[in-house]
């Protein structure tokens, strides 16, 4: 199966739309507010209740069916397989619920940059250096917070460039990079390592404030 090309822009416009069904929640699947608040009840302390849901996340992608159900009620501005649009929602309701469990509003535009940032897996300052932000020796918490929405726009962008490789002068997603699963696009398998890395860095960012 041929893999559609995908600009930039509409890169961006995926990040958003998963990003928009995460906090709304699709009807299959509770937004990361209820989620987090479930979890938060349902255990003594935030630590555990974090990584018991981080578990039980990557537990339920096993679920035969389970990520193409999700992709079929995601509509996106491009045609893409449905287990891959499944993957890139799951993980971003991930980060974005483990945000809410330490205290912090997914509406809040620097919480979606954070959360975008998670999802890349690299360096968070290096991508906002490459944006054009400045900062001391060290990208903090209380700075990200700081940054105006011009910036932070210009830092999704800059996201949505990392999912980008280039061919000629023409910007194209590599799809196998974009969403990464276990044994590559066709055979849908969850990408359980990549997942809890990037969930590891979502506790590390918004549990313990510390972004590389």
């Amino acid at each position: 199966m041929k893999m559609p090309e995908l600009t930039q822009d509409q890169v961006m416009e995926i990040l958003d739309k998963c990003y928009n069904e995460a906090v709304n929640g699709l009807a299959k699947s509770k937004n990361c507010v209820d989620l987090a608040s479930e979890y938060l009840n349902r255990y003594p302390n935030t630590e555990i209740a974090v990584k018991t849901m981080i578990n039980n996340q990557i537990a339920m992608c096993t679920t035969s069916g389970f990520l193409t159900s999700l992709g079929g009620l995601i509509t996106l501005p491009v045609a893409l397989p449905a287990n891959l649009v499944s993957v890139w929602y799951m993980q971003i309701r991930m980060i974005g619920t483990i945000a809410v469990m330490y205290g912090f509003d997914p509406l809040d535009d620097s919480v979606r940059t954070l959360v975008y940032l998670c999802l890349t897996g690299t360096s968070m300052s290096k991508i906002c250096r490459d944006a054009g932000v400045q900062f001391g020796n060290k990208l903090t918490l209380s700075f990200v917070k700081k940054i105006p929405g011009s910036l932070l726009t210009k830092i999704n962008q800059k996201v949505g460039f990392r999912f980008i490789t280039r061919a000629g002068t023409t910007g194209i997603v590599n799809l196998t990079k974009l969403v990464p699963l276990v044994g590559g696009v066709v055979g849908g398998a969850f990408d359980f390592a990549g997942t809890r890395v990037i969930a590891n860095k979502a506790i590390k960012v918004f549990g313990y404030g510390k972004l590389d």
